[in-house]
């Protein structure tokens, strides 16, 4: 146990040092953008003296690196100052989007999860047969295709039967029921693009160890073919299929910039799109550092539940 908490111990220190670097990175490449925020924020009919004391007001003319230890240490205590644009703090302005954009990726998890195990499952007990080549053929097209490219199909398939709005605007003031409603084209369009992944890592890790002489004596013994991938196969495959589904559901908290764009859906990928039309640097990057802390400790979920469920490699080679 000891050696896997070392383990866990590194995973963590180096999700540490990722965010410290990807934190620099965001801070540095918004502040190379060309232009000034507060002559975008002015206009161009401003006088100097007026932009000079706008800049003074934001902090803008302090050095480069007090600006960013000043920012990184207002983001650990969760303050992110105040937007350029509606003058608001950003930590409200955020908080209710990033609550929307949680509910998206849990819908879309709760679509994809189930049915890419089942559909992954059924495709290594039927393998090389109709239906496997159909689930196949079927993923690497959901995988081929773009988000917007799916999100405007289902639009054209869908919306116009009057079943589903094109719109989820009004989500955030729906009650639970109208939220799935409204929801329910942009989850099946985040549900398509992390499916297939899962169907394609379950499908093959199953069929890998359906190959392996444990299995050919389970058979032998008299396991039927549900018993052998339920009871003999699944549970050694857990550790890879846990990993592609963690690092999935960091994609669908992370990859909903386009589909929320598409379905005008207020969360943090919309939030994010509108601050930077209006030049918002303090929300654009406090969106950014919230992308990405998601997806490296969702990554670090992967890594723990991976060495909890293998337990190789909690032993030295």
């Amino acid at each position: 146990m000891a050696h896997m908490w070392r383990l866990v111990g590194r995973r963590l220190l180096l999700a540490l040092a990722i965010l410290f670097v990807i934190s620099i990175l965001i801070f540095g490449a918004l502040e190379l953008l060309p232009g000034d925020a507060a002559e975008a924020l002015l206009g161009q009919a401003a006088s100097p003296e007026t932009v000079a004391a706008l800049r003074r007001d934001l902090g803008l003319d302090q050095p480069l690196v007090l600006r960013y230890l000043s920012w990184l240490a207002g983001a650990l205590q969760g303050d992110f100052g105040i937007s350029l644009a509606s003058r608001q703090p950003i930590g409200e302005l955020i908080s209710g989007r990033f609550q929307n954009t949680l509910f998206l990726a849990l819908y879309a998890a709760a679509i994809a999860v189930p049915i890419s195990l089942v559909l992954g499952l059924a495709s290594a007990m039927l393998r090389n047969t109709i239906f496997d080549r159909l689930v196949n053929v079927t993923a690497l097209s959901a995988i081929s295709f773009p988000d917007f490219f799916v999100a405007y199909i289902l639009i054209f398939l869908l919306a116009q039967t009057g079943m589903f709005p094109t719109i989820a605007s009004g989500v955030a003031t729906a009650d639970f029921v109208g939220r799935l409603h409204m929801s329910f084209l942009p989850a099946v369009t985040l549900s398509l693009a992390v499916s297939a992944h899962m169907l394609r890592m379950t499908r093959a890790s199953i069929v890998n160890l359906l190959a392996s002489p444990y299995i050919e004596m389970a058979h032998l013994k008299g396991a039927g073919p549900i018993r052998l991938v339920l009871i003999h196969a699944l549970p050694n495959a857990a550790s890879p299929i846990i990993n592609v589904v963690a690092i999935n559901l960091a994609y669908l908290v992370t990859g909903v910039v386009v589909v929320e764009v598409v379905f005008a859906y207020p969360g943090m990928g919309q939030l994010m799109v509108d601050s930077v039309s209006k030049r918002d640097v303090p929300v654009v990057q406090a969106a950014a550092l919230i992308f990405a802390c998601a997806y490296v400790l969702l990554n670090l979920l992967a890594d723990v539940l991976a060495i909890l469920t293998n337990p190789r490699v909690l032993h030295r080679r």
